[in-house]
């Protein structure tokens, strides 16, 4: 065979182009920046830094500039992290190749191959493109990323003699094989059917590339909250500008009093702080080896309702394991996890059999199982291999002894084609049919083994020539992860439905899932899942049902039409057929350990030495971040309202304007997101995982807390404004005033952090519980407010005056009468704040 000549080939590579995934689009930086400044808060705070500046007052103008531009940094980074699943596939999907053209064996890049080409398979290589075998010797391929089955499959050369069936991956004795798949066993030659997109692995990378990642519903919640807030504040913020100008004159100064008002009344540390949980979250569940690459589905797996796992190695190790030993007499043992240095005397044959029966140094999976049996424990030099053939699914392997002339010969394969070499009888062949439907049923891959001896020089030309005994039957396992079953038995307990989706023989899935307690009720295969429509899919997957021989555009269904019936929907896969179903899923999760570099790039999370017990870690702090996040919420908003009152009520009653832009930003940019960072280091609860997942329309801020939010702020709202008219009525100096406000503004927002820690337990579980960062709050808070007030030029940009001790005792009281009162207004509440949709 020839193959192509240059000639065609650089005709076809013009023609169709590079044997490659296309290249993925990225944004611009300047585009991101454009989009960031959308954010009303980003242009309120630009306002005022270009006012500061018209009036000459640069330190004001330098610090509100210097939040606009930390700001826009930040999530100009955020924004710039896109997905690279395309380019994993585009590594993937170009190895080398060995090509014939022109009647000659020439090595070419993989991205050269063009359809037509001849492309020589080895054991080892991997698969450049799409073909059609047209000659093999015993060819194995590792179809695991398309297919998810763990054992490799059996390649046969295509029959010119009658057209082929639409190419496929998975199953036994096919033409077909495909890019990116590994060769680990045999020899073959195949002519190149599909390159590029076109092959099996770029429809998958196709998919993933037109599937919109769905923005998290958390942020969408923040965003709306935001969005009404802004909507409100600029209506507020261009009253009182007309206002100011109308009645006091100087419309600069009615432009920076308009600008702190609608700044005050803008909850802008939302986005900030929900990055910081979210991002702190990401940090602490690291620890536990877990990789979050976007921060937002911890939270969102806090939610999940139903949990799609892979088989492969998801719930299994992906690592074949000798599981069953069976003599010819029915005799069973099953070694253990850890096997013993030899076997029990009685099955030693069969074990030495099925090792020499096996490659010296072998890839196939099975092989590697029965070599962790041990050494045969006699020395032999490999004389011939007899291949699978068609007619005849079984190989032997001829060993020449080193001490004496006898040829020991071992053959394995398809239990009923050892029964053919060892020409059983048809009632041995039936009981044999039967043993072996015995352990196909207990999800077992079962192979024959037999033996023979030979005293001649002179070799046959087949391994039917041979009298082999039978030795008896191996059966193989890839074994259930030891931590699964705890698992998923939480994961039901949190009120999470587990569902298994493989790829996988149906007794192979059905053996798992029971072993990993998802009590099956049945299994729905893939032409099965076919024939119904999405309602009954929907019901299927909310039963106790397993989904075998699944493709990969069935999960991808299966995802859709669950998200389509309102769960939350968390993925768990290993391979590139997971890929399109963890990027659609609201949150995927790769196995990192095992798990293709495309499986991890389509996931949000990846858990990194593939314990899947780590899920249900993650679940735990994805609950605990949105019960922490809700009570920072409620404080942010209760703060919201005495900054929105300081900043109104000069307007309205005369008084001087105390806070500018300058201050509203210290205290919604540094003073407030710095205070929630406390509730970010709560513990959870202590029921958080006996709880149901929280409902999909469930309101971020529930009534109750908006309520118990505006409670707050109107308590914190009158003592800072009683503070304020009672100076302002004595004539203290409106720099003093303005200090003595600002501190106890502070101070009782301080007072609000312990408000706020719960909402069952005592004030006096507030300040004993145990929180690292409280403590670290209150220092920094404390730090900043001394350095305000006794370094000169940190007084001069915030124009205090000086506080004496009369004026902090009066700070001090005003905190302490808030949390005093606060306090016993929960008792009353109490029912309403601790209710299910109230952390």
């Amino acid at each position: 065979m020839r193959g192509l000549t240059a000639a065609q080939a650089r005709a076809r590579l013009v023609a169709e182009g590079f044997n490659e995934l296309p290249q993925t689009g990225r944004r611009p930086v300047l585009r991101l920046i454009l989009d960031v400044l959308r954010e009303p808060m980003l242009l309120l705070l630009l306002a005022g830094s270009v006012i500061y500046f018209v009036l000459g007052d640069h330190g004001e103008a330098l610090l509100l500039g210097l939040f606009a531009t930390a700001s826009i940094a930040i999530t100009t980074v955020q924004e710039a992290r896109t997905e690279r699943v395309l380019e994993s596939l585009r590594d993937l999907t170009s190895p080398r190749a060995l090509v014939i053209r022109d009647g000659e064996r020439v090595r070419i890049a993989g991205r050269e191959v063009v359809r037509g080409d001849l492309i020589v398979l080895s054991e080892g290589d991997r698969v450049a493109a799409d073909a059609v075998v047209v000659r093999c010797d015993d060819l194995l391929t590792d179809e695991s990323l398309l297919t998810g089955e763990s054992v490799p499959v059996r390649k046969v050369a295509a029959a010119a003699e009658r057209p082929q069936a639409a190419a496929q991956a998975g199953g036994d004795d096919l033409p077909f094989v495909f890019s990116g798949t590994l060769v680990v066993r045999g020899t073959g030659l195949a002519v190149v059917t599909a390159t590029g997109v076109r092959t099996e692995i770029g429809k998958i990378g196709q998919s993933v590339s037109m599937l919109e990642t769905e923005t998290p519903r958390l942020q969408l919640q923040t965003r709306r909250l935001v969005t009404v807030f802004s909507i409100l504040s600029g209506t507020v913020t261009v009253l009182s500008i007309a206002l100011y100008g109308l009645y006091r004159g100087g419309w600069l100064d009615a432009f920076l009093a308009g600008i702190a008002l609608g700044m005050s009344m803008l909850p802008e540390e939302f986005p900030v702080v929900l990055t910081v949980f979210l991002a702190m979250g990401a940090w602490r569940i690291s620890q536990a080896r877990v990789l979050t690459r976007r921060a937002s589905a911890i939270e969102s797996l806090g939610a999940a309702t139903v949990l799609c796992t892979d088989k492969t190695g998801t719930l299994t190790q992906n690592r074949m394991t000798v599981a069953r030993l069976v003599l010819p007499d029915g005799t069973a043992y099953a070694p253990e996890r850890d096997l013993p240095a030899d076997p029990p005397p009685a099955f030693a044959a069969l074990v030495e059999a099925g090792i020499l029966a096996s490659a010296p140094e072998p890839f196939d999976p099975m092989e590697k199982a029965l070599h962790a049996l041990g050494p045969t424990g006699v020395e032999r030099i490999l004389a011939q291999t007899y291949g699978l053939r068609s007619d005849l699914l079984a190989m032997s392997n001829v060993w020449r002894h080193s001490d004496h002339d006898a040829l020991t010969i071992a053959a394995k394969g398809a239990p009923e084609a050892i029964g053919e070499l060892c020409r059983l009888s048809s009632a041995e062949l039936q009981d044999l049919k039967k043993e072996v439907e015995v352990l196909a049923a207990q999800g077992l891959r079962v192979l024959g083994v037999a033996h023979a001896v030979s005293h001649g020089s002179d070799l046959p030309d087949s391994q039917r020539a041979f009298s082999f005994s039978f030795c008896g039957l191996i059966g193989f396992a890839d074994p259930l992860r030891s931590e699964v079953a705890d698992a998923v038995a939480e994961c039901r307990s949190a009120g999470i439905k587990v569902v298994m989706i493989t790829g996988d023989y149906p007794a192979t899935a059905l053996n798992i899932a029971t072993q990993a307690g998802l009590s099956p009720e049945h299994t729905l295969t893939g032409p099965e899942l076919a024939r119904i429509g999405d309602a009954e899919l929907v019901r299927a997957a909310q039963s106790r049902t397993v989904f075998a021989r699944i493709t990969p555009d069935q999960k991808l269904r299966i995802v859709n039409v669950l998200k389509g019936a309102g769960d939350i929907v968390a993925m768990t896969g290993d391979g590139v057929n997971d890929a399109p179903s963890l990027k659609a899923a609201h949150i995927g999760i790769a196995m990192g350990g095992r798990g293709t570099d495309v499986a991890r790039e389509a996931s949000a999370i990846v858990l990194l030495d593939d314990d899947f017990g780590s899920i249900v870690k993650a679940v735990r702090l994805g609950r605990r971040i949105y019960d922490n996040l809700r009570k920072a919420m409620s404080f942010i908003l209760a703060v919201h309202v005495p900054i929105a009152g300081l900043a109104l009520l000069p307007l309205v009653t005369g008084l001087p304007v105390l806070f500018g832009p300058v201050h509203i930003a210290f205290l919604e940019m540094i003073i407030d997101p710095v205070c929630s960072l406390v509730f970010e280091a709560e513990t959870e609860e202590h029921d958080v995982m006996q709880k149901p997942p929280r409902s999909p329309v469930e309101p971020l801020l529930p009534r109750a807390l908006i309520l118990w939010a505006g409670l707050q702020g109107l308590l914190a709202f009158v003592l800072t404004g009683a503070i304020l008219v009672t100076s302002a009525h004595v004539g203290m100096p409106d720099a003093e005033v303005r200090a003595l406000v600002f501190f106890s503004l502070v101070f009782i927002i301080v007072s609000l952090i312990f408000v706020n820690r719960s909402f069952s337990s005592s004030l006096t579980e507030a300040f004993t519980r145990p929180n690292p960062m409280l403590i670290v709050v209150v220092v920094f808070v404390t730090a900043i407010l001394t350095l305000t007030m006794l370094w000169p030029a940190a007084a001069d940009l915030f124009r205090f005056g000086p506080l004496h001790s009369d004026d902090l005792a009066i700070t001090v009281a005003s905190a302490l009468i808030a949390l005093v009162l606060l306090e016993l207004s929960k008792f009353p509440l109490r029912t309403a704040l601790t209710r299910k949709d109230a952390p």
